[in-house]
């Protein structure tokens, strides 16, 4: 089995000197990442298509890095992917969806950079070596697929979530150990990125409107103003398990959606639990043909939004294939 390890460097905090924090230009850093990476390994560095402060990453720059990946395969199975904390989850979700189980992946990156302040010498006091070790060790050890591994956590790419903002255990998820089998359904083959996807892409509008208690009337105001240029998909991040008090009006403004172009998707606002299936069809559900979120995470729901928006031409088709997985399942 080939051993060789292609490390891909995205940017993030993790390449950052100075005070205060700045990126080391990717052609200085990779040669001085290089001097530190365990000499027992095959690894070979890369530099990402787009090196990115990741609170800058979108849906193209991921794709891109898939496109990388992929064209990669020939010569590397194991691959770790250096990125940003902000939308760390985010990368690792969109990679999941598309990779599949293709090859292995684990994406890392740091609270605080791995060289001093100079850029001379390794940092004393920062989690940027420890993570990448925790992946580097990792990547044999888990199945073909995606993960994130942070603070000698691995987790699920899809089920991984930034928590806190500071702390070095940043990130929660489904921990691999913690699994007998993998809780995901199979995800059949990879979808390979060709230069359409990453164009289109780019013309991918997506709103998440987070539910908060306003009357009503509000909401239906709210959902009026939409009409006049809806975006592609509308994410409503219900209460607990996808509570949302809604009346006839309501409803008649999400079927309006719909018949403009617009998927509704019902989500919850709460990180982990998910919806409840005797919710999920409640009859108002049903009367305004709004879909059910039954992602992993928020940033698992965009990755498959973004992958079904790559897969299919028009809102009518993203709505009748959202629920595919659920018919290809073994019996």
């Amino acid at each position: 089995m080939n051993k060789k390890i292609a490390l891909i460097y995205m940017g993030g905090t993790f390449g950052c000197i100075g005070e205060p924090l700045a990126p080391m230009p990717e052609t200085e850093f990779i040669p001085k990442l290089e001097k530190v990476l365990p000499s027992h390994l095959q690894i070979e560095c890369f530099k990402a298509p787009a090196i990115l402060d990741s609170s800058a990453c979108t849906a193209q720059v991921w794709l891109k890095l898939i496109q990388q990946i992929q064209n990669l395969q020939h010569a590397f199975e194991y691959f770790v992917v250096i990125h940003g904390t902000d939308t760390l989850s985010y990368a690792a979700a969109v990679l999941s969806r598309f990779l599949a189980d293709s090859c292995t992946v684990i994406l890392t990156g740091s609270q605080y950079p791995l060289l001093d302040t100079q850029g001379d010498g390794i940092r004393e006091l920062s989690d940027a070596m420890d993570n990448l070790n925790t992946a580097l060790e990792n990547l044999t050890k888990v199945p073909s697929g995606v993960y994130l591994a942070f603070y000698h956590q691995v987790f699920y790419a899809r089920t991984a979530l930034k928590f806190h903002g500071t702390t070095l255990d940043a990130f929660h998820g489904q921990k691999v150990e913690n699994l007998q089998k993998n809780i995901f359904p199979s995800q059949n083959q990879a979808y390979i990125i060709d230069q359409a996807d990453i164009e289109k892409a780019q013309q991918l509008n997506i709103l998440n409107w987070m539910i908060s208690p306003i009357e009503q009337q509000q909401l239906e105001n709210n959902l009026a103003t939409l009409l006049h240029k809806p975006p592609h998909f509308l994410i409503l991040q219900a209460y607990g398990v996808g509570n949302l008090a809604v009346n006839a009006t309501i409803i008649q403004y999400l079927k309006r959606l719909k018949a403009h172009g617009c998927c509704v998707i019902l989500s919850s606002q709460v990180p982990f639990g998910g919806l409840d299936q005797r919710y999920a069809v409640s009859q108002w559900i049903q009367d305004a043909n709004i879909l059910c979120s039954d992602a992993q995470s928020q940033a698992d729901l965009y990755a498959k939004i973004l992958k079904i928006y790559l897969q299919y031409p028009s809102s009518q088709q993203w709505h009748d294939h959202w629920y595919d997985h659920l018919n290809n399942q073994p019996e």
